[in-house]
């Protein structure tokens, strides 16, 4: 009985292996059906598992466009760098004949110690580094040049390699910084605009990446034999600005003369052709280096971006605005000196005494506050001058190609507040803005657009697929007007006692207005009180019968509120900018003629030698530091174009012997000192009065040569 029951046991057992058995393989034949028919499994899609494991796709690059000038100057492109890595790790080497990593870190460190110009130490804590396959060198190993790559090629070390990418590069650093912008570099090698026109035209200069799509093997090489897709990269578009690089520089160097000799909180210039509106130069300073960065304190360009007061300069749009009117009458009078308005408040000319009764052709001359509140009382009204400012274009953008374009304001309601605008207070406009507006006084009453951008080419092509030109805007005067107003302006800068009359040039053929305005209370209590704090500005057209050139400039708390940087800039620059174009200027004096030279190098030259090629060349401003017969160096540097007014230093051997520097501005000394070698500390602005060496620290005390007051 018991062993029939074990019996039983053991088929009841069997059975239940034989049925489980079964199961499992019916299981498993059903998950083998799933897996080979169902394209998803568990909702993960196997054809695409398998495929990015056995695909690769590469990205291909766009090359990202070229900004050029007018003159074809490169502007921004770019360029190749380097970072420098280390292979570390003994395995890499399979043949001792040919290492490839680095055997001998001592000598590895002290040779790249000489091309990268640190310590030999320094690089030894990045070779030293433990259980590392390779490694880079932090700062100073990123960003190589060519030359940087070169010169390190040539030590021959084992191991040493190079990482290329690309980065953005403005060869001539400061130069019309802010108008440029400038773009980085992401982790991933993609380069972006911030700023400038880099930043308005990003996505046209960035063009689209392409790829490469292939099926690689285990090694992550490509299979031979399998299919490839490749979507080519599309490179960005150059783009060539109406920029004209000479008047650019003319530009920079008279703004950053302004700022070494006298100093103040900002100052902008645009000049435009005065036919077409196409901008010839624009700077805002101070500028930095896009290279780098370094030096800026603003992310807002002053030209468009940042709307002010403009004082002055808007009496002739308020003067036109009554020509168009019809209630302008030049020869009628009134009492100038103070004003005193409804509400009681009073307002007064700059010349607080006035010049008694006057013509509203000379208030305006004398740019008379006074002048403007008799001619809105007794013949305009708010809606009247708020319609031609906005006829202008104050109030709205203009349109430049540039990001961040500002409107500025025009609210004005009561009366103070109506004749505050028509003298340029309690209303905002930018540069542009009144580059704009003048336009129409050189286009016979029609507005031009200004524009920046003269065409974008696709490199690839050369087809140019964008052309600036000039686009006219709305009539807003007549010919009458236009007339009546260039012939005030003239009186302006022209006529004795004018309040522009310091602008004037020997030629007579600058005509414009100048403008100050004072300086808000942040606090919204008035107006600032102190002499320095005042926007200065001044908007002039040349020449006065046949007009090329727009010129329009204003400086911010210029030390001591002196109007003479603002002056001499201005003329510097028209004096340039007229025998560029090859125009005769009269001079008041033979030795004030200016001719150009182009810096040679002279290093390892005799001095003697340089002195007959540099007198040969007009330039006869030449000190000689040292009493060695050779030049081991010089400034200005090779290339650099400079005229006959300009100084030039030569040094001939390890000298720290400083000739009598009394005089001098502070550019030149400085530029002197650090050709010596020595550290300099400034105290003031303008010229050198008197100086103090301590050791290798020379101390110079600065002093504008004069200080003057403006309207």
């Amino acid at each position: 009985m018991r062993k029939k029951k074990r019996k039983n046991n053991g088929v009841r057992y069997s059975f239940l292996v034989i049925m489980f058995s079964l199961f499992l393989f019916g299981v498993m034949t059903y998950r083998m059906f799933e897996l080979s028919c169902s394209k998803k499994i568990d909702g993960t899609n196997l054809q695409k598992l398998a495929s990015k494991r056995t695909m690769r796709t590469e990205t291909i690059k766009a090359e990202r466009g070229t900004i050029y000038s007018n003159n074809n100057d490169v502007l921004a492109q770019n360029v190749s760098s380097y970072t420098l890595i280390a292979y570390l790790d003994p395995k890499r080497t399979t043949n001792k004949e040919n290492p490839q990593h680095v055997v001998d870190k001592e000598m590895t460190a002290e040779k790249l110690s000489s091309v990268l110009g640190t310590s030999k130490d320094e690089i030894l804590k990045y070779l030293n580094k433990e259980g590392v396959y390779q490694t880079e060198f932090g700062k100073i190993g990123r960003n190589l040049s060519e030359l940087d790559k070169a010169k390190i090629e040539e030590l021959k070390l084992p191991g040493i390699d190079f990482i290329e990418k690309s980065k953005r590069y403005y060869p001539k650093g400061n130069f019309m910084s802010y108008t440029l912008g400038y773009a980085t570099e992401d982790d991933e090698g993609n380069i972006s605009g911030k700023m400038g026109l880099e930043l308005y035209y990003d996505k046209i200069l960035k063009g689209e990446d392409g790829k490469r799509t292939y099926q690689k093997d285990l090694r992550g090489y490509k299979i031979s034999g399998t299919k490839e897709y490749t979507k080519d990269a599309v490179n960005g578009k150059d783009i060539y600005l109406t920029i004209d690089s000479n008047v650019q520089f003319f530009i920079e160097q008279a703004l950053k003369k302004a700022k070494d000799e006298y100093g103040y909180e900002w100052v902008t210039m645009v000049v435009a052709d005065a036919k077409t509106g196409a901008i010839l130069g624009m700077s805002s300073n101070p500028n930095f280096d896009p290279n780098t960065r370094e030096g800026i304190t603003n992310y807002l360009d002053h030209t468009i971006s940042s709307p002010y007061e403009p004082g002055s300069t808007m009496k002739t749009f308020t003067y036109m605005a009554a020509m168009e009117a019809g209630v302008y009458d030049g020869s009628e009078t009134y009492h100038s000196g103070t004003y005193t308005t409804s509400d009681g408040t009073v307002i007064g000319d700059w010349n607080r005494n006035g010049w008694g009764d006057i013509t509203f052709d000379r208030g305006y001359a004398m740019s008379s506050n006074v002048g403007i509140i008799n001619l809105i009382h007794r013949h305009m009204n708010s809606g009247m001058l708020r319609s031609y400012f906005r006829k202008l274009g104050f109030g709205r953008k203009t349109g430049i190609q540039l990001p961040n374009e500002a409107k500025g304001s025009l609210n004005f309601k009561y009366e103070t507040e109506i004749f505050n605008a028509g003298f340029g207070q309690g209303i905002t406009t930018t540069p542009m803005q009144n580059i704009q507006a003048l336009t129409s006084l050189t286009n016979d009453g029609v507005i031009m657009k200004p524009y920046l951008v003269k065409k974008i080419v696709d490199k690839d092509t050369g087809e140019a697929i964008y052309k600036g030109e000039k686009k006219e805007g709305e009539r807003v005067a007549s010919d009458a007007t236009v007339t009546k107003m260039r012939s005030i302006m003239n009186d302006a800068v022209n006529s004795e006692g004018a309040a522009a009359s310091a602008y004037a040039i020997p030629s007579g053929e600058l005509i414009g207005k100048t403008g100050t305005a004072q300086i808000a209370d942040q606090n919204g209590s008035g107006y600032l009180t102190d002499k320095s704090d005042i926007i200065s500005s001044f908007a002039g057209i040349y020449p006065k019968d046949n007009p090329e050139i727009i010129i329009y400039t204003s400086m911010s708390r210029p030390t001591n509120g002196s109007q003479r940087p603002l002056i001499n800039a201005v003329k510097e620059v028209l004096s340039n900018i007229a025998k560029y174009y090859g125009e005769t200027v009269e001079e008041t004096d033979t030795t004030d003629k200016v001719t150009y030279y182009k810096m040679k190098s002279f290093v390892n030259e005799t001095v003697d030698k340089a002195k007959t090629t540099l007198n040969s060349n007009g330039i006869n401003d030449v000190t000689v530091l040292g009493h060695g017969t050779n030049v081991i160096n010089e400034y200005p540097e090779a290339e650099s174009k400079i005229n006959n007014k300009d100084k030039v230093f030569l040094l001939t051997d390890d000298t720290k012997e400083i000739p009598d520097i009394k005089g001098y501005s502070r550019s030149d000394a400085e530029h002197l000192l650090n050709l010596l070698g020595y550290k300099i500390v400034i105290n003031g602005k303008g010229y050198v009065t008197d100086y103090i060496i301590n050791g290798d620290t020379v101390t110079l005390n600065l002093n504008p040569k004069f200080v003057e007051r403006g309207e």
